[in-house]
């Protein structure tokens, strides 16, 4: 018994002496302002939730713009308004763009070769420049190969839809709702295979997808006790890590298919594996190319090759169908605004099948329902960095491995800067030309974040999005299911890779 009282006494002292030492360190350091923190845990309780910008941005609420808190070991600096975030992602930016890794994307080794975690060194950016001029840039997502891919793929999604609104046709069988969210998905993934390996997916592949997609997405971001304590991360307690490696390993999987199979032509034929005009939109062929005209380049192994078009397929089909499920949610509440973008839609496209993005720029309150969707639904509310440097900003210092995430979720519903910024509405974004997706300038405005993290898959997306909400509502009608209707429907939010629907939307539909 009373070895058992010694034991007890000795750790309350230890936690007590680490809980003084944590507010004298804070005291010291110039952090910024925050909640105090437990001895061990730090401020977890302060921010554990399944909505973690929300709990976060009450957090700034109470403490301002720039705010400090530990979670567990970590200390983590949140930025939650336009002006700070300039400081953080522009005039100190050479200093925050560090990433530490989540333990869930150590799943399958992907954490060491994936551009979205690896640090700012030569290889990170190698890839990202060999990612933005010739993969995604405008030039290329422009050029006939990659146009004809996309238009391939808006055509089958309008031939879906119309296809599912057959069943809502006069005299048909009973009608079944469709899940919105699907009919993106379908679209991205086809399109992102056909981009990245000239064929498609047959259907079960498909669904197979749907499934690793969404559960990625929920690994991911779930609170992983791995990244609060390091010194137990090897024991993967929640096993979260190996649920990543059995999903990331699936794609693996089949891109591994397709690589080997691309090898195997090319060693047929005596070079390329495909024909000049595949080629052109073929990422796979240029990324073999680039491998075997310079052995020093960062891409000479198979992982690192793999795991850039994982990351890729996987970021375009988890927040692109997120964003125009969110859309499409807000338009059918709001009927007035779908009148409204149906008649433009009519007057500029008439009877063209499906709205291409070569049509996007002629139709304005498109653009701004996208705009005004990112703002209300931050698809990726948490950015992440962190400090490879010690920064002072505002009179503070965010000590070198210090974590700092940027809540755009925060900074898109700042009552000083949106009128009503919960409410839907896409004429704030036509009233001024000011908001543009660079960051370069107003930091009112970043769905895509700024700075050298700048998304990556911005060509891509601004390109997608339009494209795909008008052509999913030109021509067709959509209707809330009478359940909906009568008891309103769930907006709720659901965290993960990306920011979805927490009940995915369903909707009838009908040709016009």
């Amino acid at each position: 018994m009373a070895f058992f009282l010694v034991c007890m006494s000795s750790l309350l002292l230890i936690l007590l002496s680490s809980y003084l030492h944590q507010i004298l360190q804070h005291t010291r350091s110039r952090l910024p302002p925050g909640p105090t923190s437990l001895p061990i845990i730090g401020n977890l309780l302060d921010v554990a939730s399944k909505l973690p910008h929300r709990s976060l941005w009450r957090l700034a609420e109470r403490y301002g713009p720039l705010v400090s808190v530990r979670i567990g070991t970590a200390v983590v600096v949140v930025v939650s308004s336009p002006a700070v975030a300039r400081e953080v992602l522009k005039t100190h930016n050479g200093s925050i763009t560090g990433r530490r890794a989540p333990d869930a994307w150590n799943g399958a080794g992907h954490a060491a070769n994936s551009l979205i975690t690896l640090p700012a060194g030569r290889r990170w950016r190698e890839l990202r420049r060999i990612g933005a001029e010739h993969l995604l840039s405008p030039r290329r997502l422009d050029g006939h190969g990659l146009r004809a891919a996309i238009r391939a793929a808006l055509l089958d999604m309008r031939r879906r839809v119309f296809e599912e609104s057959s069943s809502s046709a006069p005299g048909a069988a009973a009608a079944k709702p469709v899940e919105v969210g699907e009919v993106p998905f379908v679209a991205m993934a086809e399109l992102m295979w056909r981009a990245m390996f000239s064929c498609s997916l047959d259907a079960a592949t498909l669904r197979e997808l749907h499934g690793v997609a969404k559960e990625a997405a929920r690994l991911a971001l779930t609170p992983n006790i791995s990244d609060f304590f390091p010194a137990v991360a090897a024991m993967d307690l929640q096993g979260i890590r190996r649920g990543m490696a059995k999903q990331v390993g699936k794609v693996y999987e089949l891109i591994d298919q397709e690589i080997n199979k691309r090898r195997r032509a090319r060693e047929a034929s005596g070079g390329g594996g495909i024909d000049d005009e595949q080629k052109a939109a073929d990422l796979l062929e240029m990324m073999l190319d680039m491998w075997e005209e310079d052995d020093e380049v960062v891409i000479n192994r198979d992982n690192t090759i793999r795991t850039f078009l994982t990351d890729l397929f996987l970021a375009a089909v988890d927040t692109i169908p997120c964003a125009i499920e969110w859309a499409m949610a807000e338009l059918l509440q709001n009927p007035e605004t779908m009148k409204k973008l149906k008649a433009q839609l009519s007057s500029v496209l008439g009877s063209k099948e499906c709205v291409e993005c070569s049509d996007v720029d002629s139709v304005p309150y498109l653009q701004a329902i996208i705009k005004e969707t990112l703002r209300l639904h931050s698809v990726v509310p948490l950015v992440p960095n962190k400090a490879v440097d010690t920064v002072e900003i505002q009179g503070h210092i965010i000590p070198k491995g210090g974590n700092v995430i940027v809540n755009l979720w925060a900074i898109h519903h700042d009552a000083e800067v949106w009128t009503d910024p919960c409410k839907f509405i896409p004429e704030r974004f036509l009233q001024s030309n000011e908001f543009n997706y660079q960051g370069t300038d107003d930091f009112d405005f970043i769905p895509f974040s700024a700075g050298r993290r700048l998304c990556l898959g911005l060509p891509l997306a601004t390109r997608m999005l339009p494209a795909l909400l008008g052509s999913t509502t030109h021509h067709f009608e959509w209707t809330l299911p009478q359940d909906a209707m009568e008891n309103g429907l769930d907006m709720s939010e659901k965290f993960g890779l990306a920011l979805s629907m927490a009940t995915p939307l369903q909707a009838m539909v009908k040709a016009m």
